[in-house]
C-alpha cells in the first residue's frame, strides 16, 4: 500500500477518548489550513463509529473556522435518534476550545426500492489520461509557486483530469464543468464504512474550483480567497474508492462572494454512487503593486 494512503487510513481511524468523543490529528497537504475533506471524513468516521448495521445515506456540514494543522481536533457525537430504519447523528468538531465545524449525518438499514439515475457523461477512460502529479512535473515551469507547493504533496489518491488545463492554471475562461477520475492509492477491504469515509475525504478535492472556471481564475492566483462554507453528500449505492470513480462536476451559479458547485460520482461502468454539493467563499482582492 502507498505510504501516503496508509497514513490517511490511520488519520481517519480516530482515537476514542470516551463515549461519543474522539480525537483526530491533521496533515499538511500544502494548503494554509486543515484540508476540509479531512475534517469531513473524520467527522463521518466519528459518527459511523456510533452506528451499528447501517450505512450513511446523507450528510450536511458547515465549515465555521479554519482548522489549525498543528493541533488535534476533538469530535463530539450526539446520538440524536435511532429509529426502526434510520439513525441520525450530529457531530461538532472543536479546536482550541472553539467549534470549527458541524455536521448532521443520517444512516439507513439497507432496503430495496425504486431505481433510476442520470447518465454518466462520455469522457475518455482513466487509463489513457495522465495523473496530476505527472502533469505537474511536465508543466512545472508554467505553474505558479503557490500551486506548485500544493501539487508537490504526495496524494493518497490518483487524480486524472480529463482536461489538464483546468487543474494547472493553463488557459482563460472555461465552461463551469469539470470531469476527473480518482482512485485510492491502495487496495482496501470491502467494509463500506471505510469507502464512505474516504469518499467524503476526497469529495472536497475539486468541487469549489469549478465555480472559478468561467472567470479565468485559479486557486493559485494572488488575491483570490477561497474556502468551503458548506458541504452535502448523498450516497446512493455501495461502491469502492480503490476502483476508478468519475467525478462529474459543474457550477450553476456564483454571486455575493460565493460559488455553488454540484457533482455526480460514477463507477467506471456508469453506476451513479453519490451526489455532492458545496458552496464556497470566493473573494477576489486587487493585487498590490510592487
Amino acid at each position: 500500500m502507498d505510504s501516503s494512503f496508509a497514513d490517511l487510513i490511520m488519520l481517519l481511524e480516530l482515537e476514542p477518548i470516551e463515549e461519543n468523543i474522539f480525537r483526530g490529528q491533521s496533515r499538511d497537504i500544502g494548503t494554509p489550513q486543515v484540508f476540509g475533506g479531512q475534517v469531513l471524513g473524520q467527522a463521518l468516521a466519528a459518527a459511523s463509529r456510533t452506528v451499528q448495521g447501517r450505512a450513511a445515506h446523507s450528510l450536511h456540514a458547515y465549515f465555521l473556522k479554519r482548522g489549525d494543522v498543528n493541533a488535534p481536533i476533538i469530535y463530539e457525537v450526539d446520538r440524536a435518534r435511532d429509529g426502526g430504519s434510520f439513525s441520525n447523528r450530529r457531530v461538532i468538531a472543536i479546536q482550541h476550545g472553539e467549534q470549527i465545524f458541524n455536521m448532521t449525518a443520517s444512516f439507513q438499514t439497507f432496503e430495496a426500492g425504486l431505481e433510476h439515475q442520470v447518465t454518466m457523461p462520455e469522457v475518455p477512460p482513466p487509463d489513457g489520461l495522465k495523473d496530476i502529479e505527472a502533469l505537474a512535473r511536465e508543466y512545472s515551469g508554467e505553474i505558479p509557486p503557490r500551486m506548485r507547493r500544493f501539487l508537490s504533496y504526495r496524494r493518497p489518491f490518483s487524480v486524472r483530469p480529463v482536461d489538464p488545463g483546468q487543474f494547472l492554471s493553463m488557459g482563460g475562461n472555461r465552461a463551469p464543468v469539470k470531469q476527473v477520475w480518482m482512485r485510492a492509492a491502495g487496495r482496501l477491504p470491502a467494509d463500506q464504512f471505510l469507502h464512505q469515509v474516504l469518499l467524503a475525504y476526497v469529495s472536497d478535492y475539486e468541487l469549489i474550483g469549478t465555480a472559478t472556471l468561467p472567470h479565468g481564475l485559479h486557486a493559485s492566483r494572488a488575491g483570490l480567497q477561497m474556502a468551503s462554507l458548506d458541504h452535502a453528500m448523498w450516497f446512493h449505492r455501495a461502491f469502492r474508492v480503490d476502483e476508478w470513480l468519475l467525478f462529474a462536476l459543474d457550477s450553476p451559479a456564483a454571486s455575493g462572494g460565493r460559488g455553488l458547485a454540484h457533482g455526480h460520482v460514477f463507477t467506471a461502468d456508469g453506476q451513479l454512487v453519490a451526489t455532492l454539493a458545496q458552496e464556497g467563499l470566493i473573494r477576489l482582492r486587487a493585487e498590490r503593486a510592487d
